[in-house]
């Protein structure tokens, strides 16, 4: 398993969006469990739905949390191919317990949330990176700059990029994105 902090994921990555484990980037890499028998390693990631996939990885059991709260697990489960910009646990608690905790109450909000952090489109890193700005599933945009370690979504950074799940490409960032207001 490849989770080096290159500038540009190996050219294996195809234009549908769909990655392989050695097309992973970013300095956060290195904080994926190693273990291919780990679920929540990269290999362990490839085979479960995004949602399920996610469940499994210590990196982000707050944002497991928030979509449980608000009832998405199917849905993301459900969906042939998305984007998924998964904020890491350190960003979630940027926001504090009592503003997790008021968001997990109020599931209308929190699915809004997180809906901004998912595209219906599957893109790879260098498909993100042609496009410049994509659509979230609330319509609204997603601004992506810069390339490789130094690529960013709506100014939160990428930690680690191209992660396959068997329905969605994964980017984890270093922020909870929140959604202009309407």
């Amino acid at each position: 398993m490849t989770t080096t902090a290159s500038a540009m994921p190996s050219s294996s990555a195809m234009a549908d969006g769909v990655t392989q484990t050695t097309d992973v980037f970013g300095p956060g890499c290195a904080s994926v469990p190693q273990d291919p028998a780990n679920k929540g390693s990269l290999q362990g990631m490839v085979s479960d739905p995004v949602a399920t996939a996610a469940s499994n990885n210590p990196l982000l059991t707050k944002l497991v949390a928030a979509v449980t709260a608000a009832n998405l697990g199917d849905t993301l489960n459900s969906k042939p191919a998305i984007t998924v910009f998964a904020p890491y646990d350190p960003a979630f608690a940027e926001l504090g317990d009592a503003k997790f905790q008021e968001l997990a109450a109020d599931p209308t909000t929190l699915g809004k949330i997180l809906a901004f952090h998912v595209v219906d489109k599957r893109y790879d890193a260098k498909g993100l990176e042609s496009a410049g700005t994509v659509k979230s599933l609330t319509g609204q945009d997603l601004k992506v700059e810069g390339t490789g370690d130094a690529m960013t979504v709506n100014g939160a950074p990428v930690l680690c990029g191209n992660i396959p799940t068997k329905n969605a490409t994964v980017f984890v960032i270093g922020k909870v994105l929140s959604p202009p207001a309407a």
